[in-house]
């Protein structure tokens, strides 16, 4: 099923608005959320095809969230995409092991990051 509705779940508002623009002008329809629980309501709403997942957030952090959603029958099958400024190894590895299917580093290469959504299709 190829991807066409996009959750990006950020607290920044300015990385909200970036990744929104990039997408948007790919054709994705793009939800955001500025928290876990904003998140989760907006999963409850309209399940998304992907999930683009920052790491450092208020309440909530992102592993915590993947970890929430991955193991939710409901969104089980959704793929989760971290998307953080975190770049160790470890901070891959902890996200793979909550769920996530991929990982990418801030600031994002557009290139990159729809490579890898198109390993979704």
């Amino acid at each position: 099923m190829p991807i066409q509705k996009v959750l990006v779940v950020d607290d920044s508002k300015t990385e909200l608005y970036h990744l929104s623009d990039l997408l948007g002008k790919k054709g994705y329809a793009v939800r955001t959320a500025e928290n876990g629980e904003e998140a989760l309501r907006r999963l409850a709403e309209e399940k998304p095809d992907l999930i683009l997942m920052d790491v450092v957030m208020p309440g909530q952090n992102g592993f915590q969230l993947t970890r929430t959603i991955t193991r939710d029958p409901r969104w089980a099958d959704v793929p989760v995409i971290m998307c953080t400024s975190k770049n160790q190894e470890t901070d891959k590895v902890w996200g793979m092991r909550q769920g996530a299917r991929d990982y990418i580093v801030k600031p994002v290469n557009a290139d990159e990051l729809f490579a890898k959504i198109k390993a979704f299709d």
